[in-house]
């Protein structure tokens, strides 16, 4: 047997060894009413328990062969069929292995049990802990460099013109513009970006000023004639381009009627794309033509490129942005399923198909991975993990076949005296 030093089925073992102990104890009380019968004076109650004493002796005898013979041979002798658990090793775990794989690992199964699980629930609550999408966004930001390695730059590319224009067109893509635009918002964004384009307006005037007096001069000439264009083309165009410098120059930081009315227009956009279906699906249109043109795709690519780049570099910090970026796709994410029903149930509906089509092959492997473990189990193994597991209830047969030997055995002598009298032996 083995060693109970540091054995993670001590338990087990010492529970097996006390009820065994006590199954023999009354096969070996049988035997000694038996002898003991024979001592007391001879009558109908000495009889009876002796009938009871034999019967139960001979169940417990057989129960125990019966148990014995499942595990090992009975006393060591070459019996046939016996010995079954060890001698029929690799056909046990085939058999198991097929068993669970149909008959406990199946599709109504499982499908029950998704039911119960509701995994949509249990990703939102794993998305929505802080700490938990933190670690989650960092073992994938760890990640990213071998993932970005392992990408083929012209497949990466062509993936990414499929895809892009497909993800930005139509409601879903406007839905998630004006998710970007409110987090904009938000957060002060826009007006930064607001500030950087009137920024490089200014720029642009200040180097195609020549340029743009020429051609409103001679856009006067051409309205006022040649006399006009003459006399006042320059001075015209001097005020149009002083004008629209001035205008530029008001809009301050903080305080400007065009920056109000740029963020007025802007919430007004952001609640029609979020609204009317028309609007969503225009802008889904342009986004789609607009990457899918050869010059924007080209951008893209060098995009991707540069990006690559820069993941790799940042994905190596645990501060680094790509951490804080995926930990706040995971928290958004966490945020959608709590407050849409529809993804949710998309999102189980989309497991559930995934794991119904992997089934089949899943059983299969299922059945493989049981009988390969069993079978790589040497006998003693597989014989002493199931007797620890079932022993105690097989030891219970024993008892219950030798007490019930014992009771069959004195109803049975009863019966017979009653019905045909004492016979002499």
């Amino acid at each position: 047997m083995p060693s109970t030093d540091h054995d993670p089925d001590a338990a087990l073992r010492q529970t097996l060894k006390r009820h065994r102990a006590f199954a023999t104890g009354l096969l070996v009380a049988m035997a000694g009413l038996i002898l003991f019968s024979y001592r007391l004076p001879p009558g109908y109650w000495t009889e009876l328990l002796q009938a009871s004493a034999k019967a139960g002796l001979v169940g417990g005898l057989a129960d125990w062969f019966a148990v014995t013979a499942l595990f090992r041979r009975p006393l060591g002798l070459p019996i046939p069929h016996t010995a079954i658990i060890p001698n029929q090793k690799d056909r046990l775990g085939r058999g198991l292995g097929r068993f669970i794989a149909g008959h406990v690992f199946t599709e109504n199964e499982v499908r029950r049990v998704l039911a119960k699980l509701d995994l949509a629930r249990i990703l939102e609550g794993f998305l929505r802990d802080p700490e938990a999408s933190r670690r989650a966004a960092t073992a994938l930001s760890a990640s990213l460099p071998r993932i970005l390695a392992s990408l083929e730059d012209g497949r990466a590319r062509r993936l990414l013109a499929r895809l892009l224009p497909r993800i930005v067109s139509g409601p879903a893509g406007a839905r998630l513009l004006a998710r970007i635009l409110r987090a904009a918002v938000a957060s002060g964004q826009h007006q930064e970006v607001f500030s950087l384009a009137i920024g490089q307006l200014k720029v642009l005037l200040a180097a195609r000023e020549e340029t743009l007096r020429v051609a409103i001069e001679a856009r006067v000439r051409a309205e006022g004639g040649a006399l006009v264009g003459w006399i006042a083309g320059a001075a015209i165009a001097r005020r149009i381009l002083n004008a629209i410098n001035g205008e530029l120059e008001k809009i301050g930081p903080d305080d400007s009627d065009l920056r109000a009315a740029f963020a007025e227009w802007l919430a007004r956009e952001i609640e029609r794309l979020e609204t009317d279906p028309e609007r969503a699906a225009a802008i889904g249109r342009l986004m789609r033509e607009a990457l899918s043109h050869p010059s924007v795709a080209a951008w893209l690519m060098d995009v991707w490129e540069r990006l690559k780049i820069a993941l790799a570099t940042d994905a190596a910090r645990p501060d680094g942005r790509s951490v804080a970026l995926l930990a706040g796709i995971f928290s958004n994410a966490g945020a959608l399923l709590a407050e849409d029903q529809g993804a949710r149930e998309r999102l189980n509906r989309a497991a559930e198909g995934v794991l119904m089509t992997l089934l089949p092959s899943a059983q299969l492997q299922l059945a493989d991975f049981i009988a390969g473990v069993v079978t790589n189990w040497d006998a003693a193994t597989v014989t002493d993990k199931i007797e620890l597991r079932v022993g105690r209830d097989l030891q219970y047969v024993r008892i219950n076949g030798t007490l019930v030997g014992f009771m069959a055995g004195g109803v049975l002598f009863a019966v017979l005296t009653a019905l045909f009298g004492r016979v002499s032996h």
